[in-house]
């Protein structure tokens, strides 16, 4: 019997130094290391092909500095996942290699676990999956309201029905304050991973109703049909999205 052959996992990070809300983040320093060094070094724990995509001269020397690998991709795109569709067409040709599957790492995520990486790599040994994120249970009691951390309802095996910055789903006969003990809430945790070929089928669809009304490209990819299985972490990612975020990592770093 002949064995399956096997996948060839891509870890690329998206990187932008002009961020609005936080201009040069990728190459903050956390301790004695710039913030995109140390998202490298988690994701390397995991990947053995492991790229930085940018748009940026200073983040592609900065890499190169600390021994990574990095990839300039065009200043255009308007998001991570276009920037990874890209990068891995560039990656593939460097190196001669077909990715199969691209893992979307934030390049705003220091402290991502190799565990994590490991889920979404497990998805795909079902051949049916073709997208894969991670999503994790909200405690009793822990606030779902917070508009900066998308809920997310699930099919019974697994896959994403909806996406939502409001707390979904509703609970009817309960007050709010005691909607998570009634119901089991999942938050979505923005790691992605695509088969390389729905990847750039994806990254061909227009802006939808959905995404556009809830500020999140992934609803497009649901709105078109594509079906987006979710692996359980227990761990909550600490992005890092302003200055003030940067203090607590930096407090994160010293426990």
């Amino acid at each position: 019997m002949k064995a399956n052959k096997p996948i060839l996992f891509a870890g690329i990070i998206p990187a932008r130094y002009a961020s609005s809300r936080f201009p040069g983040k990728p190459l903050v320093m956390i301790g004695n290391k710039p913030m995109i060094q140390r998202v490298y070094e988690q994701a390397s724990k995991s990947l053995s092909l492991v790229y930085v995509a940018t748009d940026d001269k200073r983040i592609y020397d900065a890499v190169l500095n600390f021994g990574g690998k990095p990839i300039m991709t065009s200043p255009d795109h308007q998001s991570g996942t276009d920037r990874c569709a890209e990068a891995v067409d560039l990656i593939n040709r460097e190196t001669g290699s077909s990715a199969d599957v691209v893992i979307n790492i934030q390049g705003d995520e220091p402290f991502i676990k190799p565990e994590q990486i490991n889920l979404l790599k497990e998805c795909f040994t079902n051949d049916n999956v073709m997208i894969a994120t991670l999503v994790r249970k909200a405690e009793p009691g822990e606030d779902v309201f917070n508009p900066n951390q998308p809920k997310v309802i699930l099919n019974s095996e697994g896959d994403a029905m909806y996406f939502s910055r409001a707390a979904i789903p509703f609970v009817r006969e309960a007050e709010k304050s005691e909607w998570s003990k009634k119901h089991v809430y999942y938050k979505h945790i923005g790691l992605y991973a695509y088969r390389t070929e729905t990847l750039k089928k994806i990254t061909m669809l227009a802006r939808s109703p959905l995404e556009i009304s809830e500020s999140l490209e992934q609803n497009r990819w649901l709105e078109n049909g594509f079906r987006i299985r979710t692996a359980v972490t227990l761990w909550e990612s600490l992005g890092i999205d302003t200055p003030d975020d940067l203090e607590k990592a930096k407090t994160f770093l010293e426990h």
